[in-house]
């Protein structure tokens, strides 16, 4: 049977590729999961692609996951360093969940290096670019057994 990872994207992620392009880069979120997409095709896993800047939408796309998706790869964005509600949602979701930054957190501002998400993530990618998602994705399908 075929393993699902759901990708969450945070506020703001949207204008990805024209926000603050020399901290995110010139990628856009189009872009991003056109290249996870592809990589789910050759981890042989599929995966459910979404953005919202509303938290309460990324709560309830992580209590759904419970019945739908076997690990989740969340970039909470801004709700990182605010968001006690993700935080719960994610403890009551049994599967693997990687937390995945774009920056280096830890290189910026101080209120930026606290995660509430880090908590009940099993794996924090910070740093990479946009190829923090492709990591976290080869992690999930490697502790999922993909």
């Amino acid at each position: 049977m075929t393993k699902t990872l759901l990708i969450l994207n945070g506020p703001n992620l949207n204008l990805l590729g024209t926000r603050e392009p020399d901290v995110y880069g010139h990628e856009t979120l189009d872009d991003v999961q056109a290249r996870c997409v592809a990589l789910a095709a050759d981890l042989g896993v599929s995966v459910d692609f979404r953005q919202s800047n509303h938290e309460g939408q990324l709560v309830d796309w992580v209590q759904q996951a419970r019945g739908t998706a076997d690990g989740i790869v969340i970039n909470p964005a801004a709700y990182t360093h605010t968001s006690v509600a993700i935080l719960d949602a994610l403890t009551m979701f049994a599967g693997p969940v990687i937390e995945v930054h774009i920056s280096n957190i830890h290189k910026r501002e101080t209120f930026r290096h606290h995660s509430f998400v880090s908590g009940r993530a099993d794996g924090v990618i910070a740093g990479c670019g946009t190829e923090g998602y492709l990591l976290a994705m080869r992690r999930l399908a490697s502790l999922l057994g993909a």
